[in-house]
């Protein structure tokens, strides 16, 4: 299953893209409507690229009432990624969603580098939002967790039904002349490229912790990548900052990926989730 990350496709503005993606992925929505960090936002890196947009978004309300009718009407599964600054913001929020037939899953932003993180662990917010709706949450982590796979384990125990790994993670990048930060809010979450091997090391981990279903997101862009992160552990992929760059990434990334599975015999991506950690294939072609 190929997904956006969040925040890296306006399927509004590019329905064709949605289109072909298996689930589209909202922006993380808050109670209220944000305007953002100040800008520059986003600075390109040689491995990679920052951004820094802040939860930039029309709030709970205005996603109910304005965008999500409209989401809808792509035609494509809908995930929800919510965001807050306090257990009580996700439970808010994950009962607004909660009756929306439009919503397959909610997934929990619990670790945005750009903006001031809630008081309570991740677990703690996993177990505020869990009561409020019978949808599937999945929880997102940052690979800067002191101890990750504990961090996965405690989100299990907490509720969550899988795992969103990995979120960007802070970078600082400084202009050639002035040696000044480059971004407005000086630093910003770093994703592409340089991020897959930290993005893979976190797949690897909490799959062996803890079995639940993984969407593995950090620097995908072809089909090997794909192919990588399903072996470490992932039943789905996200696709992010490629598709700033590659619009029809989504499709040449499925292509991809169904070349590389075949050239192993391997029928399909369910075959290859585990290998790495010395799984046999489920089934060959």
């Amino acid at each position: 299953m190929i997904l956006n990350a969040s925040g890296c496709l306006d399927a509004l503005e590019a329905p064709e893209v949605a289109r072909a993606l298996d689930v589209f992925v909202t922006k993380t929505v808050t109670p209220q409507p944000r305007e953002g960090n100040r800008p520059v936002r986003i600075a390109e890196t040689e491995a990679g690229m920052l951004n820094s947009i802040g939860l930039e978004n029309p709030g709970i309300d205005g996603l109910l009432r304005e965008k999500l009718p409209r989401l809808a009407e792509l035609g494509v599964p809908l995930w929800v990624s919510v965001g807050g600054f306090a257990a009580a913001d996700y439970a808010q929020l994950c009962a607004a969603l909660a009756d929306r037939p439009e919503v397959s899953a909610i997934e929990l932003n619990l670790s945005c580098p750009n903006v001031e993180e809630a008081p309570e662990s991740a677990a703690e917010l996993v177990a505020a939002a869990r009561p409020q709706t019978r949808k599937t949450l999945y929880a997102k982590l940052s690979p800067a967790a002191t101890d990750l796979p504990e961090t996965a384990r405690a989100v299990q125990a907490a509720g969550a039904d899988g795992l969103s790994l990995v979120n960007t993670i802070r970078g600082l990048a400084l202009d050639d002349e002035t040696l000044q930060p480059r971004l407005g809010h000086e630093l910003g979450g770093y994703s592409g490229p340089a991020l897959k091997p930290i993005a893979l090391a976190a797949v690897y981990q909490c799959y062996r912790a803890t079995g639940l279903p993984i969407v593995g997101m950090g620097g995908i862009a072809t089909g090997r990548d794909a192919l990588d992160f399903l072996a470490a552990g992932a039943s789905s992929i996200a696709l992010g900052t490629v598709l700033f760059g590659d619009p029809d990434a989504p499709g040449r990334v499925r292509r991809e990926l169904a070349e590389e599975l075949a050239s192993r015999g391997l029928s399909g991506p369910e075959a290859a989730t585990g290998l790495a950690h010395g799984a046999k294939p489920a089934s060959v072609a």
